[in-house]
C-alpha cells in the first residue's frame, strides 16, 4: 500500500491533466519537501482520485422517515406487504430511512398513525398523506385493510384532492394533524379541514351519526376576520393564528383546550380572549389537551389541561378554560414553545431549552416531574468550548417526546422511545438529548405518537 503523500500528489498530477474544476479538491502532501521529491519522481504510481463536493453544489431536499411502521404512516409499501427479498412484514423501522419522492416537500405534519406531507409549488398535487385513513383524515382515498387488525390505511404517499378555486396559482403553506383530523393552510385560500368532525374540529357543524369513513368531505372554515398565518392541531380541537396576532379555535373543550371560557364543544371558530386580549401571537401550539401561545414579546400563555402540571404557574386545578400568562423567572424571552401530552418545553432568545411538566424531560432519570421551567444543558445540544456558537433553532414535539434542532441542522430528540419513534437505532426511552444520525442538514422535523419526519437539505 503506498502512503499518504504519493497518492495525493499522483491524484493531483492526475486531476491536473484531466483539468479538473477549482471545486475538486484532492489530499495534498503532508509537507512542502515530500511534495517536491514525489514530483520529481517520475516513477510515482498513480492513485486514486478523491473528489469531493464542490462549492456550487445544490443541497437536495430529502425526507426521512422512522418509527412504527404498521399503520402505513412512514409510507414505504414493501414494510407492509413484503418484497421477495423480506419475508415478514417490518415492524418499526428504528433509524432514519429515506423516502422516495420526486417532491420538494415543505411542510410535514404526523398525527396518530397517519402523516401529511405538503409543497409549496404550483403543481396540482399539493398535499400527501399517508398510513391511517379510518375517519377520512387523508380525504376519500383507497385504503387497503390488514387481515390482522382494524385497520384501514394507505400504504404510500398519495394524493389529497383539494376543493381549490385557483388550484395553479394557491400554495400549500403548512399541514397539522391531530388525533383523527387534518389541516391544510393555503396562501389565498384559506384552511380545509377533513377528518373527524365529532367534536367540531374541522370548523363545521357537527352531524350526529356523520360516517367518516370513505367521506369525500373537504371544508373550507370560515370566520376569520384576517388571513390566517398558522395552524395547530391538538387532539380533538384546532387552533388558528390570523395576520393580526389574534387566536381562534374551535373542538373539543372538555378540558378548557378551546380557551373560550367554556367547557363546550365549539364546531365554528371563535377567538379566544381571556388574558390573550390586545396581545399580538406570534406562534400557537398544541398535541394532547394542553394549548399554549407566544407573544411577540416573548411571552407564554396557556389553557387547557393541567393535569400534569403544565400550567402550574398559574393554577392548581387541573384544567383553565381561558388563556393566563405564565410567569417564567428566569427563562428570558419566549421564542418558540412546544406542547406534548404531558410536558412543556420552550426555547428562548438564546437557543436555550427549558422544559417541565411530567414525563421523561430531558435532565435524566431523577427528574420526571416539575412545576417550574428546568434548563437542559446547552452541553447536551453540542456547545462545547470549542463550539460555542451551537445553539438551539427549533424545539417540536410529539405526544411523549421532544425534538430540537440546533442552528447546525443536527437533530436531538429525548423522551419515550413509544415503538422506536426516536429513531436512535433502539426501542429503549432516552432520558437525554441524544443526536439523531441523518445524513444532511435538517430543516425541519414533524412528531407524532410513534414515528417521526423530518426534512432535510442534503448534498447525497
Amino acid at each position: 500500500m503506498l502512503p499518504v503523500w504519493p497518492v495525493a500528489l499522483a491524484a493531483a498530477r492526475l486531476c491536473a491533466r484531466r483539468g479538473a474544476a477549482p471545486s475538486c479538491r484532492c489530499y495534498t502532501a503532508s509537507s512542502p519537501a515530500e511534495g517536491e521529491g514525489a514530483l520529481r519522481d517520475s516513477s510515482a504510481r498513480a492513485g486514486p482520485v478523491f473528489q469531493y463536493v464542490g462549492r456550487h453544489s445544490r443541497p437536495k431536499d430529502r425526507v426521512f422517515v422512522w418509527g412504527f411502521s404498521y399503520t402505513g404512516a412512514l409510507g414505504i409499501p414493501s414494510f407492509l406487504v413484503p418484497d421477495s427479498g423480506r419475508k415478514r412484514p417490518k415492524k418499526y423501522q428504528l433509524t432514519p430511512y429515506r423516502l422516495e419522492t420526486e417532491e420538494k416537500i415543505s411542510s410535514a405534519a404526523c398525527g396518530y398513525g397517519f402523516t401529511l406531507l405538503s409543497s409549496r409549488t404550483r403543481d396540482l398535487t399539493k398535499v400527501w398523506g399517508m398510513g391511517l385513513n379510518k375517519d377520512s383524515q387523508l380525504g376519500f382515498q383507497r385504503t387497503q385493510h390488514n387481515s390482522n387488525s382494524s385497520y384501514e390505511y394507505v400504504l404510500e404517499p398519495s394524493p389529497v384532492a383539494l376543493p381549490l378555486r385557483r388550484p395553479q396559482e394557491t400554495r400549500v403553506l403548512q399541514v397539522a394533524c391531530g388525533r383523527a383530523h387534518s389541516l391544510v393552510l393555503t396562501d389565498n385560500e384559506g384552511v380545509f379541514s377533513l377528518g373527524n368532525n365529532a367534536y367540531g374540529q374541522c370548523g363545521r357543524k357537527v352531524v350526529q351519526d356523520e360516517v367518516y369513513s370513505g367521506s369525500h368531505v373537504v371544508h373550507r372554515i370560515q370566520g376569520f376576520d384576517s388571513r390566517v398565518i398558522q395552524v395547530a392541531c391538538g387532539q380533538d380541537h384546532s387552533l388558528f393564528l390570523t395576520e393580526d396576532g389574534q387566536v381562534h379555535a374551535c373542538g373539543w373543550g372538555a378540558d378548557g383546550q378551546t380557551g373560550l371560557g367554556h367547557h363546550a364543544v365549539s364546531p365554528q371558530p371563535a377567538r379566544v380572549c381571556g388574558e390573550l386580549e390586545g396581545v399580538r401571537v406570534r406562534q400557537v401550539t398544541s398535541y394532547g389537551d394542553c394549548s399554549l401561545a407566544v407573544s411577540q414579546d416573548g411571552e407564554l400563555f396557556g389553557w387547557g389541561n393541567s393535569e400534569y402540571l403544565q400550567l402550574s404557574a398559574v393554577t392548581e386545578a387541573t384544567q383553565i378554560n381561558a388563556p393566563q400568562r405564565l410567569p417564567l423567572p428566569g427563562v428570558g424571552q419566549v421564542q418558540q414553545a412546544a406542547c406534548g401530552g404531558t410536558q412543556v418545553a420552550v426555547l428562548n432568545e438564546k437557543g436555550e431549552v427549558f422544559i417541565w411538566g411530567y414525563g421523561i424531560l430531558g435532565k435524566g432519570p431523577d427528574l420526571s416531574e416539575s412545576k417550574t421551567p428546568e434548563m437542559i444543558p446547552p452541553t447536551l445540544f453540542g456547545r462545547t468550548q470549542f463550539n460555542p456558537e451551537v445553539t438551539v433553532a427549533q424545539i417540536h414535539c410529539g405526544l411523549n417526546h421532544f425534538a430540537a434542532i440546533t442552528n447546525r441542522g443536527e437533530l436531538f430528540v429525548w423522551g419515550k422511545n413509544v415503538r422506536g419513534c426516536l429513531g436512535i437505532g433502539k426501542r429503549d426511552d432516552q432520558y437525554f438529548p441524544w443526536r439523531v444520525t441523518v445524513p444532511g442538514h435538517v430543516v425541519d422535523v414533524a412528531c407524532g405518537v410513534d414515528h417521526m419526519v423530518a426534512l432535510v437539505k442534503s448534498l447525497s
